[in-house]
């Protein structure tokens, strides 16, 4: 898959996901396989581009292209402004979010609330893509509501407008994250467009993406919820599309070792004590599928500093290497 001059391989992407695809993040997915992550949104109003939380979202030193960075809003010049000042700043891709579905986002009339209104969409789409000379892309979902599952009808508009890859995650606005996700929406607007489409929603597993890949005709998939605490999961994927076969799950050293510099790059990013704060959700993702994770959240959550996190779960990682944590977890 292409996007523009930019080789997406392999065809598996990193959802934008607010308050976990931070750079440290995104390095950390990029080289466990993934063939592009898109950043967090970004708001589009210019007020707020200096703040603490803005100036970390945007920044994108040492990160491989291509870069790819979501920005969030409802006013058509405003977001062709966060555009050209996100290029200016780094950004290879523009993605424009029309997928969100969280009621702050949506009560501003930005993120999936747009798509209640097809004319302020195609206004958006047209300023945003004239304002950048790089490949701007959009997000959506099926629609606003199942009574209202206008999405192909958005994807023309979008291919009309010089989209140049469209993401459609197989669920309404009010469904949230909740219920399964359907594919055939994605498989209708893969048969009416021409550009590349990648299918987003419950793409948990190895066989699950290209299933979806098989059942939909899209260009490639889009990991969200599925990623945290389970970065290799692209590598898993990749190489599934590859070869058909599956992966073996990673060692506990391994999974040890990716945690732990996983850490030491929040720590760095973000400052000792946001990073210690920030860090302790991805221990507990890390840890959600493990029998001992409530013993394992117990222990890395006492630290109050970044050497004791990184000693608590160093410590901890290397018993259950040894086996005293399986054996106690199976008594």
């Amino acid at each position: 898959m292409r996007i523009g001059r930019h080789a997406i391989e392999p065809r598996v992407v990193l959802a934008p996901m607010a308050g976990v695809t931070d750079k440290p993040f995104r390095l950390l997915c990029k080289r466990m396989g993934a063939g592009l992550a898109v950043s967090e949104m970004t708001i589009s109003d210019p007020r707020f581009w200096n703040t603490r939380k803005s100036l970390q979202r945007m920044d994108h030193a040492g990160e491989p292209d291509p870069v790819s960075v979501q920005i969030a809003g409802t006013e058509p010049r405003q977001l062709a402004e966060a555009a050209r000042y996100n290029v200016d700043h780094g950004a290879q891709i523009v993605d424009i979010n029309m997928g969100c579905p969280a009621k702050k986002v949506c009560n501003a009339w930005a993120g999936s609330a747009l798509m209640r209104d097809e004319a302020l969409v195609g206004r958006i789409l047209d300023e945003v893509v004239a304002a950048v000379d790089v490949p701007v892309t959009l997000k959506i979902r099926t629609g606003w509501d199942a009574a209202n599952r206008n999405a192909p009808t958005i994807a023309r508009i979008a291919a009309a407008a010089g989209i140049q890859a469209l993401t459609v995650h197989g669920r309404t606005r009010d469904q949230h994250y909740t219920g399964d996700a359907e594919y055939a929406t994605i498989a209708r607007i893969k048969s009416d467009i021409s550009i590349p489409v990648i299918a987003n929603g419950d793409i948990d597993s190895p066989q699950r993406a290209a299933q979806v890949l098989r059942d939909t005709g899209a260009d490639a998939v889009m990991v969200g919820r599925a990623a945290q605490g389970r970065p290799w999961i692209f590598r898993e994927i990749a190489h599934y599309l590859a070869t058909g076969e599956l992966l073996a799950p990673p060692s506990i050293t391994e999974v040890r070792d990716i945690l732990l510099a996983h850490l030491e790059a929040l720590h760095a990013f973000y400052g000792e004590e946001q990073g210690v704060r920030i860090a302790r959700k991805h221990l507990g993702w890390y840890a959600k599928d493990r029998p001992e994770n409530a013993a394992f959240r117990a222990v890395v959550n006492r630290a109050q500093c970044a050497a004791d996190q990184v000693a608590l779960t160093r410590e901890y990682f290397d018993a259950l290497e040894s086996g005293v944590l399986l054996a106690h977890a199976a008594a």
